[in-house]
């Protein structure tokens, strides 16, 4: 028997199964598109919507603008914008996208951009994940894992470690 036709030995499974996890658990990652702390809240059976957070990293040397986004827990996710007018808070989507400048940062939190996820098809429970896909004009489309936290969270329990400083998204 070759080399080329041997099994694999026990520590070429290892090494590969241990990539294997490490590629798994960075950050979404897509042509220097990189997405962190990607979370949602916990919904009520029966709720019709859902939300995203996260932050995206534009490290592409380029601008992009985050387009939208999908998922298969709901029929259709938008780029919704939260704001304070006239003291009354205001909700509206985003249609055209947001901009990110290259080496600028945009973030999704409470109170202003975030991922509607719209017609969820069961509710989000505490301690699951749910997938999106990110869609960018340049960069293409970039996955991310939606950690659900508790009800009336207002971050993710557990926030990525710190990435390298970048400006924040004016918008």
């Amino acid at each position: 028997m070759s080399n080329e036709e041997a099994p694999m030995s026990r520590m070429q499974i290892i090494v590969i199964g241990s990539a294997l996890l490490a590629f798994a658990a960075a950050p979404a990652l897509a042509e220097g598109i990189e997405v962190t702390g990607a979370w949602s809240r916990a919904t009520v059976r029966g709720a019709s919507v859902g939300v995203g957070y996260m932050t995206i990293d534009n490290e592409t040397g380029a601008t992009d603008t985050f387009t939208g986004a999908a998922s298969d827990r709901a029929d259709r996710a938008e780029i919704h914008e939260s704001r304070e007018q006239d003291g009354v808070m205001t909700m509206r989507a985003v249609p055209k996208g947001v901009e990110i400048k290259a080496g600028k940062r945009l973030e999704l939190k409470p109170g202003g951009y975030h991922v509607m996820l719209i017609g969820l098809k069961s509710a989000l429970l505490p301690g699951e994940t749910v997938h999106v896909t990110l869609h960018f004009a340049k960069a293409g489309d970039v996955g991310a894992d939606l950690q659900v936290e508790g009800f009336g969270a207002q971050g993710p329990a557990n926030p990525p470690a710190a990435t390298k400083p970048a400006a924040k998204e004016k918008r």
